[in-house]
């Protein structure tokens, strides 16, 4: 009989780039709990856990805190498609950005390489790409997410926003001061700053 692949929580953090601690915090709080343990009681991860982490993975990846994933895997059929078509975007985005800063900078660098100093115009948009690659997600993107959002809410019944407010309430207490302050200071991160 031909078994499933599984793996330990250590296999999949090194094949995954994440580390132990989190699997074993996303264990805790409920988000990524593994299907199966052997008989020392180790964690043992199936390749449905894999995809479920794949998820959890793009959702942030997409400004989404861990309590927002929570319900959102929990009360929707997320469509994997839809998600790596969304991953797709995001990395043409940063592709052309990452492209864009190349560009600023070989002409930077044709202009000092020329014993000239590259233009205050050259290097104001060498600024503005550095800038527009700190901050990956733009008001628009801000908007559309939060438009998802607001949209998934309004298809819920009363009874399931209060149950989907209760989880998160449940969930945000499980989490340490710390990982609080974490989660805040990822989501502001992931926000324009106003001109100033």
């Amino acid at each position: 009989m031909n078994e499933e692949r599984t793996w330990r929580v250590g296999e999949l953090a090194e094949q995954t780039g994440l580390t132990v601690r989190t699997l074993h915090h996303y264990d805790e709080i409920g988000l990524l709990v593994p299907s199966l343990h052997n008989s020392a009681g180790h964690r043992r991860y199936t390749a449905d856990d894999v995809r479920r982490l794949h998820h959890i993975v793009a959702l942030r990846g997409f400004g989404f805190a861990l309590a927002e994933i929570a319900e959102l895997l929990n009360e929707a059929t997320i469509d994997p498609r839809t998600l790596l078509h969304r991953q797709l975007d995001q990395v043409n985005d940063q592709i052309a950005a990452n492209i864009r800063l190349k560009q600023q900078l070989q002409r930077a660098l044709g202009a000092i390489d020329a014993n000239a100093e590259p233009s205050s115009q050259s290097m104001i948009e060498l600024i503005e790409v550095m800038i527009t690659m700190q901050n990956p997600l733009t008001p628009e993107q801000l908007a559309q997410l939060a438009a998802d959002r607001a949209k998934f809410a309004e298809s819920l019944s009363e009874e399931e926003f209060a149950a989907m407010a209760e989880r998160r309430r449940r969930f945000t207490e499980q989490l340490s001061p710390e990982e609080l302050a974490e989660m805040q200071r990822a989501r502001a991160a992931l926000r324009p700053t106003p001109e100033g």
